[in-house]
Protein backbone atom coordinates (compact mmCIF):
# COMPACT_ATOMS: atom_id res chain seq x y z
CA UNK A 1 0.00 0.00 0.00
CA UNK A 2 2.52 2.33 0.86
CA UNK A 3 4.25 1.85 -2.90
CA UNK A 4 1.44 2.24 -4.19
CA UNK A 5 0.23 5.40 -2.37
CA UNK A 6 4.15 6.87 -2.92
CA UNK A 7 3.72 6.11 -6.86
CA UNK A 8 0.32 7.88 -6.85
CA UNK A 9 2.10 10.90 -4.97
CA UNK A 10 4.89 11.14 -7.59
CA UNK A 11 2.45 11.20 -10.47
CA UNK A 12 0.48 13.73 -9.21
CA UNK A 13 1.59 17.17 -11.15
CA UNK A 14 2.71 19.51 -8.34
CA UNK A 15 0.45 22.42 -9.39
CA UNK A 16 -2.72 20.17 -8.58
CA UNK A 17 -4.98 21.49 -6.21
CA UNK A 18 -5.29 18.31 -3.61
CA UNK A 19 -7.86 20.71 -1.38
CA UNK A 20 -10.25 20.80 -3.94
CA UNK A 21 -9.94 17.27 -5.10
CA UNK A 22 -10.25 16.36 -0.96
CA UNK A 23 -13.53 18.48 -1.12
CA UNK A 24 -14.65 16.42 -4.10
CA UNK A 25 -14.20 13.38 -2.42
CA UNK A 26 -15.74 13.81 0.90
CA UNK A 27 -18.75 15.15 -1.08
CA UNK A 28 -19.21 11.81 -2.78
CA UNK A 29 -18.88 10.66 0.67
CA UNK A 30 -21.46 12.44 1.88
CA UNK A 31 -24.46 11.25 -1.01
CA UNK A 32 -23.10 7.85 -1.12
CA UNK A 33 -23.05 7.46 2.73
CA UNK A 34 -26.55 9.59 3.21
CA UNK A 35 -27.93 7.06 1.19
CA UNK A 36 -27.28 4.27 2.18
CA UNK A 37 -28.19 5.03 5.87
CA UNK A 38 -31.12 6.60 5.47
CA UNK A 39 -32.43 4.74 1.89
CA UNK A 40 -34.65 1.47 3.46
CA UNK A 41 -37.89 -0.86 2.37
CA UNK A 42 -40.17 -2.73 4.59
CA UNK A 43 -42.53 -5.12 3.72
CA UNK A 44 -46.38 -3.87 2.82
CA UNK A 45 -49.34 -6.20 2.32
CA UNK A 46 -49.81 -8.51 -0.87
CA UNK A 47 -46.10 -8.99 -0.65
CA UNK A 48 -45.61 -5.53 -2.49
CA UNK A 49 -42.07 -3.91 -0.78
CA UNK A 50 -42.49 0.27 -0.14
CA UNK A 51 -39.81 2.52 -0.26
CA UNK A 52 -39.36 3.99 3.98
CA UNK A 53 -36.75 6.01 5.82
CA UNK A 54 -35.50 5.49 9.14
CA UNK A 55 -35.85 9.34 9.46
CA UNK A 56 -40.10 9.06 9.49
CA UNK A 57 -39.68 6.42 12.27
CA UNK A 58 -36.07 7.74 14.76
CA UNK A 59 -36.20 11.93 13.74
CA UNK A 60 -33.47 11.88 16.27
CA UNK A 61 -31.15 11.05 13.30
CA UNK A 62 -32.54 14.21 11.50
CA UNK A 63 -29.12 15.74 12.16
CA UNK A 64 -27.67 13.32 10.17
CA UNK A 65 -28.90 15.18 7.12
CA UNK A 66 -26.71 18.04 7.69
CA UNK A 67 -23.77 16.04 7.94
CA UNK A 68 -24.07 14.03 4.84
CA UNK A 69 -26.44 16.00 2.41
CA UNK A 70 -23.23 17.29 0.20
CA UNK A 71 -24.78 18.11 -2.79
CA UNK A 72 -24.38 21.52 -2.91
CA UNK A 73 -20.14 21.43 -2.37
CA UNK A 74 -20.82 18.29 -5.68
CA UNK A 75 -21.75 21.36 -7.44
CA UNK A 76 -19.70 23.93 -5.83
CA UNK A 77 -16.63 21.78 -7.13
CA UNK A 78 -17.75 21.08 -10.54
CA UNK A 79 -18.39 24.80 -11.05
CA UNK A 80 -14.76 25.15 -10.57
CA UNK A 81 -13.22 23.13 -11.75
CA UNK A 82 -15.55 23.09 -14.69
CA UNK A 83 -14.00 26.76 -15.13
CA UNK A 84 -10.44 26.25 -14.78
CA UNK A 85 -10.14 23.13 -17.27
CA UNK A 86 -12.58 25.47 -19.96
CA UNK A 87 -10.31 28.27 -19.72
CA UNK A 88 -7.40 26.05 -20.79
CA UNK A 89 -9.23 24.44 -23.59
CA UNK A 90 -9.00 24.95 -27.36
CA UNK A 91 -12.63 25.50 -27.48
CA UNK A 92 -15.68 25.12 -26.31
CA UNK A 93 -17.31 22.41 -28.63
CA UNK A 94 -14.26 20.07 -28.04
CA UNK A 95 -14.40 21.12 -24.78
CA UNK A 96 -18.38 20.14 -24.15
CA UNK A 97 -18.09 16.71 -25.84
CA UNK A 98 -15.18 15.84 -24.12
CA UNK A 99 -17.04 17.11 -20.17
CA UNK A 100 -20.04 15.31 -21.00
CA UNK A 101 -18.79 12.55 -22.17
CA UNK A 102 -16.92 11.49 -19.15
CA UNK A 103 -20.49 12.73 -17.20
CA UNK A 104 -22.54 10.71 -18.70
CA UNK A 105 -20.39 7.61 -19.95
CA UNK A 106 -21.78 5.47 -16.92
CA UNK A 107 -25.24 6.34 -17.92
CA UNK A 108 -26.02 3.90 -20.82
CA UNK A 109 -24.30 0.81 -19.06
CA UNK A 110 -26.63 1.69 -15.91
CA UNK A 111 -29.83 2.19 -17.76
CA UNK A 112 -29.00 -1.30 -19.52
CA UNK A 113 -28.41 -3.06 -16.16
CA UNK A 114 -31.58 -1.67 -14.27
CA UNK A 115 -33.90 -1.93 -18.07
CA UNK A 116 -32.82 -5.93 -17.40
CA UNK A 117 -33.39 -5.67 -13.63
CA UNK A 118 -36.84 -4.07 -14.13
CA UNK A 119 -37.90 -6.73 -16.74
CA UNK A 120 -36.22 -9.48 -15.02
CA UNK A 121 -38.86 -8.67 -11.99
CA UNK A 122 -41.55 -7.94 -13.71
CA UNK A 123 -41.45 -11.45 -15.83
CA UNK A 124 -40.95 -13.32 -12.76
CA UNK A 125 -44.49 -11.54 -11.69
CA UNK A 126 -43.45 -9.57 -9.04
CA UNK A 127 -46.05 -6.51 -8.31
CA UNK A 128 -45.41 -3.31 -10.05
CA UNK A 129 -45.10 -1.23 -6.98
CA UNK A 130 -42.68 -3.40 -5.50
CA UNK A 131 -40.81 -2.95 -9.25
CA UNK A 132 -41.06 0.91 -8.85
CA UNK A 133 -40.10 0.98 -5.44
CA UNK A 134 -36.28 -0.58 -6.16
CA UNK A 135 -35.67 1.07 -9.35
CA UNK A 136 -36.51 4.47 -8.79
CA UNK A 137 -33.95 4.92 -6.00
CA UNK A 138 -31.41 3.17 -7.98
CA UNK A 139 -31.45 5.82 -11.08
CA UNK A 140 -32.40 8.48 -8.78
CA UNK A 141 -28.91 9.89 -9.21
CA UNK A 142 -29.72 10.50 -13.06
CA UNK A 143 -31.54 13.59 -11.99
CA UNK A 144 -29.09 15.43 -10.64
CA UNK A 145 -26.75 14.23 -12.87
CA UNK A 146 -29.08 15.72 -15.39
CA UNK A 147 -28.70 19.37 -13.95
CA UNK A 148 -25.14 18.93 -13.72
CA UNK A 149 -24.58 18.31 -17.18
CA UNK A 150 -26.93 21.12 -18.51
CA UNK A 151 -24.77 23.74 -15.99
CA UNK A 152 -21.68 22.06 -16.96
CA UNK A 153 -22.64 22.61 -20.66
CA UNK A 154 -23.60 26.24 -19.71
CA UNK A 155 -20.50 26.88 -18.14
CA UNK A 156 -18.77 29.33 -20.83
CA UNK A 157 -21.94 31.87 -20.33
CA UNK A 158 -21.50 32.08 -16.68
CA UNK A 159 -17.61 32.87 -17.35
CA UNK A 160 -18.96 35.75 -19.00
CA UNK A 161 -20.74 37.16 -15.96
CA UNK A 162 -19.90 38.66 -12.55
CA UNK A 163 -21.00 34.92 -10.21
CA UNK A 164 -23.00 37.19 -8.31
CA UNK A 165 -25.08 38.51 -10.92
CA UNK A 166 -25.98 34.33 -11.76
CA UNK A 167 -26.10 33.14 -7.85
CA UNK A 168 -28.42 36.02 -6.58
CA UNK A 169 -31.42 35.70 -9.91
CA UNK A 170 -30.83 31.89 -9.24
CA UNK A 171 -31.38 32.56 -5.46
CA UNK A 172 -34.22 34.93 -6.37
CA UNK A 173 -35.89 32.48 -8.55
CA UNK A 174 -35.86 29.35 -5.62
CA UNK A 175 -37.54 31.89 -3.65
CA UNK A 176 -40.43 33.56 -5.90
CA UNK A 177 -40.95 29.73 -7.04
CA UNK A 178 -41.42 28.72 -3.18
CA UNK A 179 -43.71 31.64 -2.04
CA UNK A 180 -45.93 30.62 -5.50
CA UNK A 181 -45.36 26.98 -4.24
CA UNK A 182 -46.38 27.01 -0.79
CA UNK A 183 -48.84 29.70 -1.33
CA UNK A 184 -51.11 27.71 -3.65
CA UNK A 185 -50.71 30.08 -6.28
CA UNK A 186 -48.85 28.01 -8.60
CA UNK A 187 -49.34 24.82 -10.74
CA UNK A 188 -47.50 21.77 -9.22
CA UNK A 189 -44.83 21.72 -12.07
CA UNK A 190 -43.45 24.83 -11.34
CA UNK A 191 -41.43 23.43 -8.02
CA UNK A 192 -39.29 21.65 -10.66
CA UNK A 193 -37.74 24.55 -11.99
CA UNK A 194 -36.01 24.69 -8.91
CA UNK A 195 -33.42 21.82 -9.92
CA UNK A 196 -32.12 23.85 -12.42
CA UNK A 197 -31.94 26.91 -10.22
CA UNK A 198 -31.56 25.55 -7.05
CA UNK A 199 -28.06 24.27 -7.98
CA UNK A 200 -27.14 26.87 -10.02
CA UNK A 201 -26.47 28.76 -7.00
CA UNK A 202 -23.44 26.81 -5.73
CA UNK A 203 -22.08 26.03 -9.24
CA UNK A 204 -21.97 29.98 -10.05
CA UNK A 205 -20.18 29.87 -6.60
CA UNK A 206 -18.37 27.66 -7.66
CA UNK A 207 -17.73 29.09 -11.19
CA UNK A 208 -16.97 32.56 -9.20
CA UNK A 209 -14.24 30.89 -7.21
CA UNK A 210 -11.85 29.64 -9.96
CA UNK A 211 -12.42 33.16 -11.09
CA UNK A 212 -10.79 34.71 -8.12
CA UNK A 213 -14.03 35.26 -6.44
CA UNK A 214 -14.69 34.10 -2.77
CA UNK A 215 -10.85 34.40 -2.38
CA UNK A 216 -10.57 36.11 1.06
CA UNK A 217 -11.81 34.49 4.10
CA UNK A 218 -14.07 37.02 5.50
CA UNK A 219 -16.52 35.91 2.27
CA UNK A 220 -16.29 32.27 3.25
CA UNK A 221 -17.29 32.96 6.80
CA UNK A 222 -20.07 35.03 5.21
CA UNK A 223 -21.48 32.60 3.51
CA UNK A 224 -21.14 29.92 6.31
CA UNK A 225 -22.76 32.64 8.81
CA UNK A 226 -25.60 33.35 5.97
CA UNK A 227 -26.22 30.52 4.93
CA UNK A 228 -26.81 28.88 8.11
CA UNK A 229 -29.01 31.77 9.52
CA UNK A 230 -31.04 31.49 6.65
CA UNK A 231 -31.73 27.66 6.86
CA UNK A 232 -32.07 27.65 10.51
CA UNK A 233 -34.90 30.62 10.01
CA UNK A 234 -36.49 28.76 7.31
CA UNK A 235 -36.99 25.60 9.31
CA UNK A 236 -37.62 27.09 12.59
CA UNK A 237 -39.77 30.11 11.31
CA UNK A 238 -41.56 29.05 8.44
CA UNK A 239 -42.37 25.75 8.83
CA UNK A 240 -39.34 24.11 6.28
CA UNK A 241 -38.73 20.30 7.34
CA UNK A 242 -35.59 20.21 9.67
CA UNK A 243 -34.28 17.49 7.47
CA UNK A 244 -32.11 18.16 4.43
CA UNK A 245 -33.02 15.04 2.60
CA UNK A 246 -35.88 13.88 1.49
CA UNK A 247 -38.20 11.95 4.07
CA UNK A 248 -40.61 9.20 2.69
CA UNK A 249 -44.10 10.00 3.65
CA UNK A 250 -43.57 14.23 4.31
CA UNK A 251 -45.65 16.08 3.06
CA UNK A 252 -42.65 18.33 1.81
CA UNK A 253 -39.41 17.46 0.91
CA UNK A 254 -36.21 19.79 0.93
CA UNK A 255 -34.71 17.93 -1.58
CA UNK A 256 -36.94 16.76 -4.16
CA UNK A 257 -36.82 19.42 -5.91
CA UNK A 258 -34.26 21.47 -3.76
CA UNK A 259 -35.96 24.52 -1.17
CA UNK A 260 -35.18 27.64 -0.21
CA UNK A 261 -33.88 26.20 3.14
CA UNK A 262 -31.80 23.34 1.55
CA UNK A 263 -30.49 25.96 -0.80
CA UNK A 264 -29.29 28.36 2.30
CA UNK A 265 -27.91 25.17 3.62
CA UNK A 266 -25.77 24.71 0.51
CA UNK A 267 -24.48 28.37 0.74
CA UNK A 268 -23.63 27.59 4.60
CA UNK A 269 -21.64 24.33 2.76
CA UNK A 270 -19.83 26.36 0.46
CA UNK A 271 -18.83 28.97 3.19
CA UNK A 272 -17.22 26.17 4.99
CA UNK A 273 -15.64 23.91 2.22
CA UNK A 274 -13.86 27.71 1.30
CA UNK A 275 -12.21 27.30 5.04
CA UNK A 276 -11.03 24.02 5.69
CA UNK A 277 -10.06 23.60 1.52
CA UNK A 278 -6.52 24.77 2.80
CA UNK A 279 -5.91 22.45 5.86
CA UNK A 280 -7.16 19.64 3.22
CA UNK A 281 -4.75 20.25 1.21
CA UNK A 282 -2.13 20.29 3.55
CA UNK A 283 -3.67 16.88 4.65
CA UNK A 284 -3.17 15.66 0.94
CA UNK A 285 0.46 15.81 1.65
CA UNK A 286 0.51 12.70 3.28
CA UNK A 287 0.60 9.96 0.55
CA UNK A 288 -2.07 7.44 1.97
CA UNK A 289 -4.36 9.95 2.66
CA UNK A 290 -3.78 11.47 -1.19
CA UNK A 291 -3.92 7.92 -2.96
CA UNK A 292 -7.56 7.32 -1.50
CA UNK A 293 -8.68 10.93 -2.78
CA UNK A 294 -7.04 10.34 -5.91
CA UNK A 295 -8.81 6.90 -6.48
CA UNK A 296 -11.95 8.50 -5.16
CA UNK A 297 -11.94 10.96 -8.04
CA UNK A 298 -10.69 8.80 -10.36
CA UNK A 299 -14.26 6.78 -10.35
CA UNK A 300 -16.17 10.00 -8.66
CA UNK A 301 -19.07 9.78 -11.36
CA UNK A 302 -19.08 5.68 -11.29
CA UNK A 303 -19.22 5.77 -7.61
CA UNK A 304 -22.25 8.71 -7.75
CA UNK A 305 -24.52 6.71 -10.24
CA UNK A 306 -23.73 3.16 -9.01
CA UNK A 307 -23.54 3.77 -4.86
CA UNK A 308 -27.82 3.07 -5.22
CA UNK A 309 -27.26 0.23 -7.80
CA UNK A 310 -25.26 -1.32 -4.49
CA UNK A 311 -27.94 -0.78 -2.17
CA UNK A 312 -30.92 -2.05 -3.97
CA UNK A 313 -29.21 -5.37 -5.60
CA UNK A 314 -28.16 -6.09 -1.90
CA UNK A 315 -32.05 -5.64 -1.42
CA UNK A 316 -33.42 -7.54 -3.79
CA UNK A 317 -31.34 -10.44 -3.00
CA UNK A 318 -32.51 -10.32 0.15
CA UNK A 319 -36.14 -10.19 -1.13
CA UNK A 320 -36.83 -14.29 -0.19
CA UNK A 321 -35.67 -14.15 3.20
CA UNK A 322 -38.48 -11.45 4.42
CA UNK A 323 -37.49 -8.76 6.99
CA UNK A 324 -33.87 -8.94 7.04
CA UNK A 325 -32.47 -6.56 9.70
CA UNK A 326 -31.13 -3.34 8.96
CA UNK A 327 -32.60 -4.30 4.86
CA UNK A 328 -36.45 -4.73 4.59
CA UNK A 329 -37.18 -4.65 8.79
CA UNK A 330 -39.05 -1.87 9.62
CA UNK A 331 -37.06 0.97 10.68
CA UNK A 332 -38.74 1.63 14.04
CA UNK A 333 -36.22 1.22 16.88
CA UNK A 334 -33.11 2.38 18.00
CA UNK A 335 -30.98 -0.82 16.96
CA UNK A 336 -31.47 -0.27 13.15
CA UNK A 337 -28.80 2.07 12.99
CA UNK A 338 -26.11 -1.13 13.81
CA UNK A 339 -28.06 -3.04 11.58
CA UNK A 340 -27.48 -0.79 8.61
CA UNK A 341 -24.29 -0.37 9.74
CA UNK A 342 -23.33 -3.59 9.29
CA UNK A 343 -24.51 -3.51 6.08
CA UNK A 344 -22.14 -0.76 4.81
CA UNK A 345 -19.15 -3.12 4.14
CA UNK A 346 -21.61 -5.58 1.40
CA UNK A 347 -22.31 -2.36 -0.60
CA UNK A 348 -19.06 -0.88 -0.45
CA UNK A 349 -17.70 -4.08 -2.03
CA UNK A 350 -20.24 -4.48 -4.34
CA UNK A 351 -19.83 -0.66 -5.49
CA UNK A 352 -16.19 -1.50 -5.32
CA UNK A 353 -16.71 -4.66 -7.50
CA UNK A 354 -18.78 -1.65 -10.03
CA UNK A 355 -16.09 0.72 -10.15
CA UNK A 356 -12.94 -2.11 -11.09
CA UNK A 357 -15.27 -3.63 -13.75
CA UNK A 358 -15.58 0.01 -15.31
CA UNK A 359 -11.99 0.59 -14.70
CA UNK A 360 -11.52 -2.63 -16.83
CA UNK A 361 -13.74 -1.46 -19.48
CA UNK A 362 -12.02 1.98 -20.25
CA UNK A 363 -8.49 0.34 -20.18
CA UNK A 364 -9.95 -2.38 -22.72
CA UNK A 365 -11.57 0.40 -24.55
CA UNK A 366 -8.00 2.12 -24.63
CA UNK A 367 -6.28 -0.83 -26.17
CA UNK A 368 -8.68 -0.81 -28.74
CA UNK A 369 -8.93 2.12 -30.10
Amino acid sequence: MASVAARIASATPAGRDRGVDALRALAILGVVAGHWLVTTWVHGPGGEVHISSPLAYLPALTPLSWVFQTLAVFFFVGGYAAARSLRSATGYRAWVRARLGRLLGPVVPLALVWTGIAAGMALHGMPYRTVRALVLPAVGPLWFLAAFAALSAATPLLLRVRPAAVAGPAFAVVLVVDALRFGGAGPEWLKWVNLAAGWLVPYALGVGWAGGALASRRAAAALLAGGAAGAAALVAGFGYPASMVGVTGAEVSNLGPPTLAVVCFGIAQVGLALLVREPLARLMRRPRLWAVVAVANLGAMTIFLWHQTALTVTVLAALRFGDVPGLLAPPTDSVWPLHRLAWLPVFAALLGAVWLLRLAGRRFNDRVS
